[in-house]
């Protein structure tokens, strides 16, 4: 007996999922409006000749490869990975990556702005009673995963420092993921923290340390209250972007019982 759990968050026009300029627009378009379109491919075919005069529905779509719940390749965080390789676009992440033993480690207790550090992943791993092995996919659940859609949603959340990343990334994790818009701190509270003590390093810190250890990672997952955190494993194929930085991914969790 197998279950899935939809950990994906949808496409959604008008809701606060993204910063101004990065939402995605969706133009739909039903039956009633496509005659036209469909006709054109066959001379001399009128309304009449289809079924209840009737085209077909379609949708059209502007978004980036960041819109939704995605994917991150290494080339995202920087041109180089593993200490100055050529850093991996999304079409050349190892699919073995992306079908893995899922960990959830539950953050909602942290402060929104948190930047979490390695004991406490540590004192985490040791509550849920779990040893990391390689490839495991780690997901944090943070108090951004109920926010989605609201307009608090960017300022929600705690994020994953460089520390804490390449802590995870030396155990031999590949993937990682959250329910917040971004792996590291929301912005706003990075920003406050530059201006107070001018430290460049804390800017994108836990993206940045792809450059030391290649790694992907998922934003924007959802409903992760929902699953525990261990028992399952995650899929997160991404869409198939030439040269991208990202894909778009179905993510699930699937269960055996």
């Amino acid at each position: 007996m197998r279950r899935i759990v939809d950990l994906s968050v949808p496409l959604k026009n008008g809701i606060a999922s993204d910063p101004p300029g990065h939402v995605p627009v969706i133009d739909y378009f039903d039956h009633s409006q496509t005659q036209e379109e469909i006709l054109a491919f066959f001379p001399g075919a009128t309304p009449e000749d289809l079924p209840d005069g009737e085209g077909w529905a379609i949708e059209r779509v502007q978004l980036s490869t960041h819109a939704g719940t995605h994917l991150d390749a290494p080339y995202h965080f920087a041109s180089t990975m593993d200490q100055g390789k050529r850093a991996m676009t999304i079409d050349e992440v190892p699919l073995d990556w992306c079908f893995q033993r899922g960990i959830k480690l539950d953050f909602r207790h942290f402060a929104d702005g948190y930047v979490v550090q390695p004991h406490d992943i540590d004192e985490e791993l040791a509550r849920i009673g779990h040893t990391l092995q390689p490839l495991d996919i780690v997901v944090v659940n943070t108090s951004a995963g109920e926010r989605f859609g609201h307009d608090d949603y960017l300022a929600k959340g705690c994020g994953v420092g460089r520390e804490a990343t390449l802590h995870l990334l030396r155990q031999g994790v590949r993937v990682t993921g959250t329910d917040a818009w971004s792996w590291d701190a929301p912005f706003n509270f990075t920003a406050e923290r530059y201006q107070r003590d001018g430290d460049a390093s804390i800017i994108w810190e836990g993206h940045r340390a792809g450059r030391e250890i290649g790694y992907c990672h998922i934003e924007k997952l959802h409903n992760l209250e929902s699953i525990p955190s261990t028992g399952f494993e995650i899929v997160c194929f991404p869409v198939k972007v030439e040269g991208g930085s990202a894909g778009w991914s179905r993510v699930v969790a699937v269960f055996s019982e």
